[in-house]
């Protein structure tokens, strides 16, 4: 497992430190501020996070918000002082909430609770974001995905939101939650079609419940749509 954790004074890392390895766990990068650990996850891969919730230039909360965003799958662990902040913790998606100052066993048994977790794919979410605000979208609340240069604009009932993925990364995790590429841009969830049209070049048109798009496959989506259900 690899393991981020992040807090602003030097001997509360160096604790968390010395008791992710007693418990056995040795692949671990600090940082010290919400900055350093946001460029760090924007270039490596981590399995958890734990996180301090107050720190000088930035809230560990929001940067739980942009590490999800950037890492949809990272298991994270809030910490703090206080306990007025669970409730939030927990709507980003916190798999942990430790009081400070918390023993090994209660950090043992918050990691026990992510592996637990990392067992649940049938709670796949996907971390988006449009302007401040960020949305956890179980896939079938998403209409399509559109493909924006190095990232994806994902519709659902909230509107137009951004996700920091290729479209490709996206098709194949999405493909066993009924989605399908229809073309080199659009990947669609064939459970919130409404109409489909034949138009030129046997291309398809495709409408949606309870929105008023519409969005056009190429050739070659439209063949690979139709062998779905040959």
């Amino acid at each position: 497992m690899k393991i981020l954790i992040v807090d602003d004074e030097e001997l509360a890392l160096s604790r968390l430190k010395r008791m992710f390895t007693t418990l056995g766990y040795e692949d671990i990068t600090e940082a010290d501020n919400a900055q350093n650990a946001l460029e760090l996850v924007k270039n490596e891969s981590f399995d958890l996070a734990l996180l301090d919730i107050n720190m000088p230039g930035g809230s560990g909360l929001e940067l739980g918000y942009e590490l999800r965003y950037h890492q949809e799958n990272l298991a994270i662990i809030f910490q703090t002082a206080y306990d007025e902040h669970a409730l939030k913790a927990f709507d980003i998606g916190a798999v942990g909430y430790l009081v400070k100052p918390f023993s090994i066993e209660q950090l043992a048994s918050t990691i026990e609770r992510v592996k637990v977790e990392e067992k649940k794919s049938e709670d796949f979410r996907i971390m988006s974001k449009a302007g401040e605000n960020y949305y956890l979208l179980k896939p079938e609340e998403i209409y399509y995905i559109k493909a924006d240069l190095s990232e994806v604009m994902i519709r659902s009932k909230e509107g137009f939101s951004y996700y920091a993925k290729k479209i490709s990364d996206l098709e194949e995790k999405l493909m066993k939650y009924g989605f399908v590429r229809i073309h080199r841009s659009y990947l669609l969830n064939i459970n919130k079609i409404k109409e489909i049209e034949t138009i030129e070049q046997s291309k398809l048109r495709f409408t949606f419940q309870d929105i008023s798009e519409e969005v056009e496959s190429s050739k070659d989506g439209a063949k690979a749509f139709r062998n779905m259900f040959n």
